[in-house]
């Protein structure tokens, strides 16, 4: 296989524009200097949650200690757990940014996927892990008096403040990201290769929502006497926290395994090498994302057979350039000249998708 890349062209100069100053980006791709690649605005995000929830921390714990609640513990619980996941989502972002190297040749930006993973496996753990184990401990063990509630409904207050404020944050730029790629709300998280703003919009959502569980338990436990709201409040926060962290590790462990890039970027760069006039046919075209805003390319291509050996390297070259030009997302490239009648490789091809990409000769 070889790498069509241009001789003495510079990562550097891939800027993602097309000739003619028109934006060449396809459905589902970013130019890397929107923000997106650079984690400019990821990183502000994250830095709104983490801020927001390291003071929410203290004051739920000192609300619960003061009332006894099982339900704000379990909320303080959830506010180190999210604390604890903007800090790696910060590691992710800074060490997915570094470039590449010999040892590490198509670059870090798989560290963002693993630090978004670990940080998925930490809300399960230090949150929901000790907010299950709250709540069953509170419905299962002795009554316990509920006192100053006064003191849990204003810290409550305070928080929803705090975090609605990190949460619009976090909508704002999924609203941005998404009508950048020319997508939906929800259509962007479920194929989004940034998890960082996923993790923050997701953890900021089930804060709220534990936030008005929390509420209910202790107003509960305020109207009945009975402690027993408080710990269902406490169970289901937990099980709250659990079902994020399933989603965002699920979405994390694809991007670590190797996802296909966004399919209409997969769509837009068959029809581009389909209109060139040197390519016979597309036999089998593969991508995996890279990192964020970063993906591997492998086109395997049937070229005419009235070109010549050098006249096949040039075409590469400038297949190689033009890609790059209307897709700035494309981080590597690698084009392979083979037959479109190879009976090996319409096998793999027929294996991988159940149909061949070649027209039939």
């Amino acid at each position: 296989m070889q790498d069509g890349r241009a001789p003495g062209r510079q990562d550097g100069g891939r800027n993602g524009r097309a000739p003619g100053g028109q934006d060449g980006r396809a459905p589902g791709g970013r130019d890397r200097g929107s923000g997106g690649g650079s984690g400019g605005e990821s990183t502000l995000t994250v830095l709104i949650a983490g801020g927001a929830n390291a003071a929410i921390g203290v004051l739920k714990l000192v609300a619960g200690l003061l009332t006894g609640s099982s339900a704000m513990l379990a909320e303080a619980a959830h506010s180190v757990a999210d604390t604890t996941t903007e800090g790696l989502l910060l590691a992710a972002l800074r060490r997915s940014a570094r470039r590449p190297d010999r040892r590490h040749p198509f670059g870090y930006g798989k560290e963002r996927f693993f630090w978004a993973l670990i940080a998925a496996v930490s809300i399960f753990v230090s949150g929901g892990v000790f907010a299950i184990y709250e709540g069953v401990s509170t419905i299962l063990g002795e009554e316990a008096a509920q006192t100053l509630a006064w003191v849990a409904y204003a810290v409550l207050g305070v928080s929803f403040l705090l975090e609605g404020t990190s949460w619009l944050q976090a909508v704002r730029q999924v609203r941005k990201e998404a009508a950048a790629e020319e997508s939906t709300f929800f259509r962007w998280l479920r194929t989004t290769d940034d998890p960082t703003v996923k993790t923050v919009f997701f953890e900021d959502s089930a804060a709220l929502i534990g936030l008005v569980l929390a509420f209910a338990g202790v107003g509960l436990h305020q109207l009945t006497g009975s402690g027993i709201w408080d710990g269902v409040a406490s169970l289901l926060i937990g099980l709250l926290l659990a079902a994020v962290a399933y989603i965002l590790g699920r979405t994390n462990k694809g991007l670590l395994i190797g996802r296909q890039a966004d399919l209409r970027l997969v769509t837009a760069i068959r029809r581009t090498l389909d209109d060139r006039p040197e390519v016979d046919a597309v036999v089998d075209l593969l991508t995996m994302q890279l990192g964020t805003d970063s993906v591997l390319l492998c086109a395997r291509l049937d070229f005419d057979d009235a070109l010549g050996a050098a006249d096949v390297e040039r075409a590469c070259v400038e297949i190689d350039a033009d890609l790059r030009e209307r897709f700035g997302d494309l981080a590597e490239i690698f084009l392979e000249p083979v037959p479109r009648t190879d009976p090996v490789m319409r096998e793999r091809v027929l294996d991988r998708y159940g149909r061949t990409l070649a027209p039939e000769t």
